[in-house]
């Protein structure tokens, strides 16, 4: 079974994707989404480590948000078409590949902070925020 994992904008406060698969042994990394007929809304690759990717043999579009080692966006490609190679950042730790138009609609910007985590841990952290919230609301209130 593939560990799949959950991609926050802390920055931003939007997700990017509840479902990202990860590439992490060299097989994993040369196969990627090759095979694959398209993304689904909330699936991506999550490429570690890579400084970039290609979509050689990858019959739709992907957005690739390039990651240094603590998860801070390092470069955006959005729409990077079929069969071309992204660009090469020897500052990047990972690379996530991911459904067109998800860097406009989650309005992910160089510089922001990702949190990469299971879906339980996610569900924990927003839980333990609310919680958070409420006691500051209820201090002030």
């Amino acid at each position: 079974m593939q560990r799949r994992f959950c991609v926050f904008n802390r920055t931003r406060e939007s997700f990017l994707s509840l479902s990202v698969t990860v590439a992490d042994t060299h097989f994993s990394r040369l196969k990627g989404l090759v095979g694959r007929l398209r993304l689904k809304s909330d699936e991506g690759l999550w490429v570690v480590p890579s400084q970039g990717v290609h979509t050689l043999g990858v019959l739709f579009s992907v957005d690739l948000v390039y990651l240094d080692s603590n998860c801070r966006v390092a470069h955006l490609v959005e729409s990077l078409g079929s069969f071309r190679i992204g660009p090469i950042r020897p500052s990047c730790a990972s690379v996530l590949e991911l459904p067109p138009r998800t860097i406009y609609s989650s309005q992910t910007q160089v510089g922001d902070q990702l949190v990469i985590c299971s879906s339980e841990e996610m569900e924990g952290r927003l839980k333990g925020a609310q919680e958070t919230a409420a006691a500051t609301k209820a201090a002030s209130g």
